[in-house]
């Protein structure tokens, strides 16, 4: 048996909460984001037993260090239930994270290969058995009301995820102008009898904000108990959210060191496509935890908040917004960073509560000068618009034969600069964080095919360009029947009131 990890709040030192309360109520009331009080760690030793495991077996062996000990903690046995019910058939390929080569030390880290053709699934396969459990230990009985702000795949990865789940309730908020097609029809076809979908008049974050705030509303808060009801939330601003996504990251190391891609003693790097810092972030516990990971690499589209970020110390949302190719990263509020800033700074959830507070009245703050040497030792970032994101698909798929989504194709552009800048030829893992065919038009356009028609239509284009089968959840998606076409405005009060109409709560 582990020790117990007690889990306390970015913005309140005083509180102290178990893995299972921290995965239950999603946010802490006050609105800081649960946080582990210490990072387990893994000896070489330990880690190596695990290259011969499956994908589950290695999640077991990540989720139980986070989650056992204690009287509310899971028990080894819960732990090693969720991570098979997860990690089995409901992914296309039995290596569920499969590392794929290209060449020059770089590898592609498939993380689409679930039910939603998106690395949401990683996690959100998982966090509805994590949730389950959590639920019984915590507040048995007690109905859970999940809101979810998506810019794209969030969305219908956790309204899969938790579909017809007993004693529970989703509402995904999608941006109406702010998501592909493919990703829209995913969501407003959604089975199940427990879940709706509303799009909102604005962006992801504005969605995201509305969520929070009616997470921590007394009022409505209160309203929810007195049915039986609590929010909780299927974003990685959920802890059981974003302890999935490390598990990967260890699993690519393995997946190395089987390959002979590095030495006992190599490093890697890890390239990822950020928006709200979820994915990235993991990959940051992940190394505190022994991986080997040396640099983390922060890419951006357009909307390059984070790069900025990272070369100035200066986070600023005060901005324009622009709307891409790569949607999912379509974000100027990255609620993750917080976590990273916290562990940064110290600890020290005095310094955090003080940005923050900055963000919301000024949508503007710096860190303190001994975060900021830090972020420099961690993390290179850099950005991608559409057109080198474009340029990006096509020079990969003419020279390697691979085809690479809008996101992942960002990630390579700053990779492959960076290292034209630098001549570093260190390992690199990229994440793959979606299907090339939730994105086809904008693949289409890449590769100088006409991209028009019907979403399925342009499916069947892409697939005779390339030849690279359509993937099955998609192509069922033709005809199937549209259950949702509700939307409201950004403001809280409508999202509130959608809420009620959808869920009838």
């Amino acid at each position: 048996m582990f020790d117990q990890i007690l889990y306390t709040s970015t913005r309140d030192a005083s509180v102290r909460v178990s893995a299972a309360e921290a995965i239950a109520r999603g946010i802490s009331p006050e609105g800081g984001l649960y946080v582990p009080c210490s990072v387990p760690d893994f000896t070489h030793e330990e880690l190596t037993a695990l290259i011969p495991q499956s994908y589950a077996a290695r999640a077991e062996a990540v989720l139980r260090r986070f989650l056992c000990g204690g009287a509310l903690g899971f028990t080894e046995a819960e732990v090693a239930d969720c991570a098979a019910a997860a990690y089995g058939a409901r992914f296309d390929d039995p290596m569920i994270a499969p590392l794929r080569p290209l060449d020059d030390g770089r590898y592609m880290l498939e993380l689409w290969h679930g039910p939603t053709c998106a690395f949401k699934d990683m996690a959100l396969q998982i966090l509805p058995h994590l949730m389950r459990v959590s639920v019984q230990k915590t507040a048995p009985g007690q109905q859970i009301v999940i809101l979810v702000a998506t810019s794209g795949d969030t969305g219908k990865a956790a309204l899969e995820g938790f579909r017809d789940a007993p004693d529970t309730q989703i509402l995904a908020f999608y941006p109406q102008d702010g998501v592909s097609e493919m990703q829209r029809l995913q969501m407003i076809t959604q089975e199940g009898g427990n879940v709706g979908v509303c799009a909102i008049r604005g962006n992801f974050d504005d969605a995201q904000t509305g969520v929070k705030t009616l997470f921590t509303d007394p009022a409505v808060i209160r309203r929810l108990a007195e049915k039986g009801k609590r929010f909780s939330s299927a974003n990685s601003i959920n802890w059981g959210r974003l302890l999935p996504q490390i598990v990967y990251y260890v699993s690519a190391y393995l997946d190395l060191l089987r390959d002979g891609a590095l030495g006992a003693d190599g490093v890697f790097d890890v390239a990822v496509p950020t928006g709200n810092f979820g994915n990235i972030l993991a990959a940051y516990y992940a190394r505190r935890m022994g991986v080997p990971i040396r640099r983390l690499i922060c890419a951006s589209n357009r909307n390059r908040v984070l790069t900025d970020f990272f070369e100035s110390g200066v986070y600023d949302g005060v901005r324009p917004f622009y709307t891409t190719t790569s949607p999912s990263m379509d974000i100027l509020v990255s609620s993750n960073l917080e976590r990273l800033i916290y562990h940064l700074s110290g600890d020290d959830s005095g310094v955090v509560a003080d940005l923050m507070a900055k963000m919301k009245k000024d949508r503007r703050y710096t860190v303190p000068a001994a975060v900021k040497a830090q972020t420099d030792a961690l993390f290179s970032a850099g950005s991608g618009d559409d057109a080198e994101a474009a340029d990006t698909v096509r020079r990969t798929f003419d020279r390697e034969g691979y085809l690479l989504d809008t996101h992942t194709a960002v990630a390579l552009h700053v990779v492959d600069r960076l290292r034209a800048q630098n001549g570093d030829r260190t390992p690199v893992v990229i994440a793959s964080t979606a299907n090339p065919y939730k994105f086809a038009p904008a693949i289409l356009d890449a590769l100088g095919s006409r991209a028009d028609g019907t979403p399925f239509a342009m499916l069947s284009a892409l697939h005779e360009r390339t030849g690279v089968p359509i993937p099955a959840p998609l192509a069922a998606l033709d005809g199937k029947q549209i259950r949702f076409t509700d939307s409201c405005d950004q403001d809280v009060a409508s999202m509130e009131a959608a809420m009620e109409r959808l869920l009838h709560i």
